[in-house]
This record gives C-alpha cells, structure tokens and sequence, in this order.
C-alpha cells in the first residue's frame, strides 16, 4: 500500500512510566534527595518502567490491525497514545483521521446523574450537539436496551450496563479510526454478539480499527494483521492465524 493509505503510524515509539517516586514523596526525602543528587539519580533509573520501547507499525484505511500479548505486554498503553490520551517520552503517533477511542468505557459518566443525563454529558465531551443527540437519542437506548432504567443514577447500574450504555454512545457514528480495548467482552453474551456485529458493521462501512483482545478466536475473525507485544517490544508483525498459534505455543511454554 502507499503512504497515502496510512491511517495511524506509530513510528519508533517508546514510553516510560516511574514506579513509586511521588508515592513515597516526603519534605525529609526530597531534603536528602537534594542533598545527594546522584543518590536521587540512581533511585529514579532504578525504578523507571519502560511499558513500550522502539514499536514501529502502521494502520492503512479500512485495516483492522489486533494488538495480542501478555498482560503487561503495553497492548493497551499503546492503544492510549493512539488514541492521544498518553503521549509517547519517544517517537511519535500520528492518526490520519478522527478517532473514537473504546477505551475504559463509561469513565467518563457520572455517576450520579441518571442514563439519560449521561447521554448528554458523555456526548457533549465526544462533540456532539445537543440537537444531535436529541435526533439520535431513541437509537442510543434502543440499542443499549436501558429503557426502564432511563431515570436511574448510573451509581446504580451494573458494570455491564455501564458498557452498554456507553458502547451505544461511542459507536453512534462511523469513525474514521476506532480504537477498541477488550469492550467485545463485557456485558452479557447477547450483548458481546451485537457489540461485534455492530463493529463489523462499522469495518464494512470502511473504517479503519485497533483492535486489543484476549480472545484470539476474536483476532483471528476480526483481524487483518497482528502486532504481537512482550514486554513492550514488538515480537512480530505478520498473519493473524500464523502469530495466534506461535503466540499460544509461546504462553503454553511459561
């Protein structure tokens, strides 16, 4: 494919995190840190973690692309600098298109407002219009099927209801670009088949995905290709099917 068809490139990219520094911040430690300034050095190397280091790949229009790995592997860290959420201490993230991240659903509601209010709330912060969603909202519940509980503060709700009602609102229009963590697993499994019928849908229509799963039945059906992740460097880039079964041989030697 030409550049001209590249929706994400992520170019290089490595991100540290620093375990334990402010946690254990006290004015007697930042003293002795002040003081011996090599100690201070030497205690902040020692505890920095690198979730990813050098990953280079890119995403082409109307590809679904599958994130697989560990737990820890930086799968979803790197979703987040996808999405704009974390930004890389090296290399860059370039998205090609508008982006809508399925990332942590529901984070964004409060929960003490009912349904309906978190309709709104949740959609003004996506960017949509009040008259927008007001057109769109008898679509929102239909599909999160919440009707009876429409008055009821999110607080209440169950945390696979939670995903239902923001998996409807995330997914009221067609993105260029969907960024999508582990959301095909929540709710119940009637729900789970319509969220992945709904993102099919949504890969027919063109649009381009970012895909992290545990389940490799679902990269193996969704994916076009796979970036395998250990430990925040990229093992391989290859066929679905291929890295799947090398991956499964590789978690079955641990």
């Amino acid at each position: 494919m030409s550049t001209d068809t590249v929706m994400v490139r992520v170019d290089h990219v490595s991100m540290r995190f620093n375990l334990g520094i402010e946690k254990n911040f006290s004015f007697k430690q930042a003293l002795i840190d002040l003081l011996s300034p090599s100690k201070r050095k030497a205690k902040k190397e020692k505890k920095d973690f690198w979730a990813l280091s050098d990953v280079t790949f890119d995403v082409h229009k109307g590809e679904v692309v599958g994130l697989i790995g560990a737990n820890g592997a930086g799968k979803s860290t790197m979703l987040k600098n996808v999405a704009g959420v974390m930004k890389p201490t090296r290399g860059a993230v370039n998205a090609f298109g508008t982006v809508c991240p399925m990332i942590e659903l529901g984070a964004g509601f409060d929960p003490d407002l009912t349904a309906k209010e978190n309709v709104y709330l949740n959609g003004a912060v996506m960017g949509y219009s009040k008259e927008f969603l007001e057109g769109r909202f008898n679509e929102i519940m239909d599909f999160a099927e919440l009707w009876d509980f429409i008055d009821v503060p999110v607080k209440n709700f169950s945390s696979g209801m939670v995903a239902r009602l923001a998996f409807s609102i995330a997914t009221l229009v067609d993105p260029e670009i969907l960024i999508v963590d582990e959301i095909l697993s929540v709710g119940d499994i009637a729900f789970q088949k319509k969220s992945e019928e709904k993102m099919l849908s949504m890969i027919r229509g063109g649009t381009t995905v970012l895909f992290v799963s545990h389940s490799l039945a679902q990269i193996e059906k969704l994916c076009d290709r796979v970036v395998w992740l250990d430990h925040g460097k990229v093992v391989d880039i290859g066929d679905p099917k291929d890295l799947c079964k090398r991956y499964t041989e590789f978690m079955g030697q641990k």
